[in-house]
């Protein structure tokens, strides 16, 4: 009697903390079903339509996230530079290249619970793509880094991960049918203080 109470008790526990960490996994780790990925830019573009799979529901819910329509935008995120490095705060990277085909881009760092990283003060916490400064041909450089930079920069403070995270507004990259060749801005790590 007593072995099987104890074995029920085990199932029991097994299924609930099985149940409560799969969970947990699948809201905080999983990148989700359906990513759109574009060098080291990966997107999602079915989040905040009918179509989201439930686990890119429950995040958004978890984060008081507003995802925006397929019509509307779509955010890319890179968690990493060219090499597969994980970026970092205390690290210098450069993002060069053309723009994203859209009408009006923002970008900004942030942790990796996607809450934006803190500049400092006197410092802008994003950059857009109407007030950066581009090359003769169109493409543009933006540095990244917690030290004063030349031409483009975007500021970070702190140590740890870093997430960068480019929203693309009234864009048609999330319906793209491949026939379109699309090449996004690369990360590249120049060096790192820490």
């Amino acid at each position: 009697m007593l072995r099987n109470v104890f074995l029920a008790c085990l199932a029991l526990v097994i299924a609930v903390g099985g149940g409560t960490l799969s969970a947990w996994y699948a809201v905080n780790r999983f990148e989700g079903f359906g990513a759109f990925t574009v060098g080291q830019w990966t997107a999602h573009p079915e989040a905040g339509t009918p179509l989201s799979d439930p686990y890119a529901k429950a995040r958004a819910a978890r984060e008081g996230a507003f995802p925006l329509g397929s019509t509307e935008g779509l955010v890319f995120y890179a968690y990493s530079d060219e090499q597969g490095k994980t970026l970092d705060r205390r690290c210098t990277y450069t993002i060069e290249g053309n723009s994203p085909n859209s009408r009006f881009w923002t970008l900004y760092a942030a942790d990796r619970s996607l809450i934006a990283l803190d500049p400092g003060a006197d410092r802008l916490p994003a950059i857009h793509s109407r007030q950066i400064f581009r090359k003769e041909d169109g493409q543009f450089v933006v540095n990244i880094s917690p030290k004063a930079q030349p031409g483009n920069w975007l500021a970070t403070t702190g140590s740890g991960r870093m997430v960068l995270v480019m929203t693309l507004y009234d864009t048609p990259v999330g319906s793209n049918s491949g026939l379109v060749d699309m090449k996004f801005p690369a990360v590249t790590r120049i060096g790192c203080d820490g």
